[in-house]
Parts: structure tokens; C-alpha cells; sequence
């Protein structure tokens, strides 16, 4: 089967013509060239193809540095992997003659990959490398439709490689494992088979399903790292439908392998997760992770007891300041009950030593009007007195400082005053007393 138009048709016009750069320097160095994985199986999807990786059978550093001696650049190579990332920037511009703000529609970078061999010295481990050929490369793979390669070199471009049945698997709507051990090897593959199956709405073939029950590869899921297993979660979080994935894996009775506490949540309000609207304008987000991905840790986990929190926490690796949004949510979804009769200052002051996005997320689960109102007006009124006005006035620094600017601006929030001329007079009051 020849893909050549579907290339031509599923890339951006920019990735067309870097992987044209790509493929005649293989084509020079007779080195052969594939497009592999998620990318082919879009591709038969009829999915629009925004990343891929590129697989070289033989020497891909080789491959990079032909490309940084011609077209400019930047190269990292990964020698561990057999890996090299092309990286674009001016001087890629000036030699194909690009005007550098176009520059920005093209990839930012493209992985060059040494097809290779994978074995894994005990369950669980990360797998040693060797390279190897690229069918020995697509066997290393967790899924059938994950397995395809299409090349891109000379006579051969578009000619679709699939050793191993993914093409049938797609038009079947099957996620397939590669080989009754593939579990054991990577428990981590169990959490991607559901992931693929929700989002495609495929299904798990027999096999599949009943090495995800396999108590070995569960023994082994049970020993991962924390880093690793929360990724997977991360990534669960940035799909469409996170909620079906999660009760799908509660089915599996995967999730409490990974922690019993976990058999406590209450995932339906993962279902509030969504892009907040704009009038919530910008959060700050807990070390590295996206927007999704912190929101849904903190609506996964806000309904558990803090002990809980903590041991899931510990367990997970979490960074420390996830841990306290998740507290934070915790603690102020428990509390709410106890603020009915506040005023709106009450509730600012107090809302401002949370992160905004704990906030948020209970916002989402109770439609609490005051925490909506805080978030997008309440936690922006200030006085327009300053503490250079209260020097001004003769005020040495110190706690007092603090004490009138926090009563002008509760007078604001609680409508006691609402020009400026009525903070002027109370700021003399004040400053009276």
C-alpha cells in the first residue's frame, strides 16, 4: 500500500518540505527513511498530522550533522538512544532563504532515531538498546497500530511498512499488544492501551485484555516509580475524555494497584474539567505541568481526606507544590459550609492565601457564586491609597501600614466606601486614630 498522497494531504505544507530536506540528505547518504508510529496510524485515521518522528535505518547522528553542515541549525545528540535533535533558528532561515518570521509556522525541531532493538533485563527496568533494523524497531513497540512505518527515501516514498497486522487492527478497532510479556515489560503500556481505546473508541482484543489482568504485570506496576506512573496520569489528563479513561481503568482494578486510597475518589468531578473561560484570565501552575494536568490532579484527588492526599502524594512523587493545591481544594471544599455568612472581604482575604487554582477547581465542583465572584473581581480590588501615601502622611512603616490598607480595601469590597473621595475620608479616620 502506497501513502504518498495522504502525505502530501495530512502534513502542513512547512513539515512537507522539511521532511523533503530530510529525505535527500538520507537519499544522499543512502540511509533509509521512515515516518513511524502515531503518525502513521493518524495517517490511515485520516487525522492531520501535527508531530512525528522520523526513524533512520543506520546512523542517525550521521543523518543530523549532514543536515547541520547544510542548512544551519542546531543539533543535540542523544548518544544513549541513538537520537538527534534538529533544532531550526536564523541560520536555517538564511540558507533556504526563509524570512525569519516565517520561520515560526515551520517545526521547531525534528527527531532523527537510529531504528533499534529493546530488551529488558528484568520487568519493569528501562529496556537496553541496540540498534538494529527497522523491523526489530517496530517489534519494540507496545501496540499493533502503534507499529507501522511508512518510508519516505527514493523510489520507496509512501510505501507503507506493517509487519505485524496494525493496519487491520485500525479497520477492526482493536488495540493489540505485540506479545503476551509486553505488559510485564511496561505496566506503563496498560494505562496507554485504555488511553487509545477511550479516545479512538476502540477496544481491547482478548489477549490484550487479559494480560491487563495478569497478576505478574500488576506486581510489577505495583513496584514502578512514582514519576512514572504519574506521567501517565498527566497525559490521561490532556486527553478529550479523561473520566471514561479513569473508570475504565478503575474496571481493570488498576487504580488501586497503584495506591488503595485512590479506591476512595471520586472521579466524576473530572468532569468539570475544562479550559476556564477568559474572564478567569491567567493561574499559576505547580511546577511543571500544564493547565489540564494540574486542574485535573487537583479535581481527581479533593474529595480524599489530607492523610490520603499525602500518601497518594508521597507515592506519586508529586511536586511540592501540587501537594498543597490539592490541600488547598481539600481543605476549602470542607470549610465552605462554615463561610455562608461572610462578607465579601472575609472571603477575599482569606481566598488569597490559596493558589487561584484550587479556587477554581472547587468553583467548578459547587458552584459557589463567592469563590466565581473572588476569581474575577473580588481578588482585584484594591485601594487606591498606597503605602508611599501613608509615608506621606507622616506614618512611619510598620504592622499599622498593613492594618489600614487592609481595612480601605475591605471598605471597598464590602461597598462601605465607593468613590475615591469617600477612601480619602476614611483613610483620615484611620489615620486619626
Amino acid at each position: 500500500m502506497n501513502l504518498s498522497e495522504r502525505i502530501e494531504s495530512s502534513l502542513t505544507p512547512e513539515s512537507l518540505a522539511l521532511i523533503r530536506l530530510v529525505k535527500t540528505e538520507a537519499e544522499r547518504l543512502n540511509l533509509p527513511l521512515y515516518i513511524v508510529g502515531g503518525s502513521v496510524r493518524d495517517l490511515l485515521l485520516g487525522s492531520v498530522i501535527k508531530d512525528f518522528d522520523l526513524i533512520v535505518e543506520g546512523d542517525a547522528a550521521r543523518l543530523a550533522d549532514a543536515l547541520l553542515r547544510k542548512f544551519g541549525g542546531k543539533v543535540l545528540f542523544h548518544a544513549r538512544f541513538g537520537t538527534a535533535t534538529w533544532t531550526l533558528d536564523e541560520t536555517t532561515s538564511k540558507r533556504l532563504n526563509i524570512p525569519i518570521f516565517q520561520l515560526a509556522e515551520f517545526p521547531p525541531f525534528i527527531d532523527l532515531i537510529s531504528a533499534r532493538s529493546e530488551t529488558y533485563p528484568e520487568p519493569g527496568a528501562l529496556p537496553a538498546i541496540k540498534r538494529s533494523t527497522i523491523d526489530d524497531d517496530l517489534r519494540r513497540r507496545d501496540f499493533t497500530v502503534n507499529a507501522m512505518a511508512v518510508r519516505l527515501d527514493g523510489k520507496y516514498y509512501g510505501d507503507l511498512y506493517d509487519p505485524l497486522g496494525g493496519q487491520k487492527d485500525l479497520e477492526n478497532k482493536l488495540i493489540r499488544i505485540l506479545h503476551p510479556q509486553s505488559f510485564i515489560d511496561d505496566p506503563t503500556r496498560m494505562f496507554r492501551a485504555v488511553r487509545y481505546a477511550v479516545r479512538y473508541q476502540f477496544e481491547l482484543e482478548s489477549v490484550t485484555q487479559q494480560a491487563a489482568v495478569d497478576a505478574e504485570a500488576r506486581a510489577v506496576l505495583s513496584r514502578l516509580s512514582g514519576e512514572r506512573i504519574r506521567h501517565e496520569f498527566d497525559l490521561i489528563f490532556e486527553e478529550e475524555k479523561p473520566l471514561v479513561i479513569l473508570v475504565a481503568l478503575e474496571d481493570l482494578s488498576l487504580i488501586k494497584v497503584i495506591h488503595p486510597a485512590l479506591e476512595k475518589v471520586r472521579a466524576m468531578a473530572l468532569s468539570h474539567l475544562k479550559k476556564p473561560a477568559d474572564e478567569f484570565g491567567k493561574f499559576a501552575l505547580p511546577g511543571i505541568l500544564s493547565l489540564r494536568q494540574a486542574l485535573g490532579w487537583i479535581l481527581y484527588l479533593l474529595h480524599l481526606p489530607q492523610a490520603d492526599i499525602d500518601t497518594v502524594a508521597r507515592r506519586l512523587a508529586f511536586p511540592a507544590l501540587l501537594t498543597d493545591s490539592i490541600r488547598a481544594a481539600s481543605s476549602l471544599l470542607a470549610d465552605l459550609p462554615s463561610f455562608k455568612d461572610w462578607k465579601p472581604s472575609q472571603w477575599t482575604f482569606h481566598l488569597d492565601e490559596l493558589p487561584s487554582l484550587s479556587v477554581y477547581a472547587v468553583w467548578l465542583v459547587t458552584s459557589e457564586s463567592p469563590l466565581h465572584d473572588y476569581l474575577t473581581k473580588w481578588q482585584h480590588v484594591k485601594p487606591i491609597t498606597t503605602g508611599d501615601d501613608l509615608v506621606a502622611r507622616g506614618l512611619e512603616p510598620g504592622p499599622k501600614f498593613k492594618d489600614i490598607l487592609a481595612r480601605l480595601r475591605a471598605a471597598r469590597l464590602d461597598g462601605e466606601v465607593g468613590s475615591d473621595i469617600e477612601e480619602e475620608q476614611l483613610l483620615r479616620r484611620l489615620v486619626r486614630q
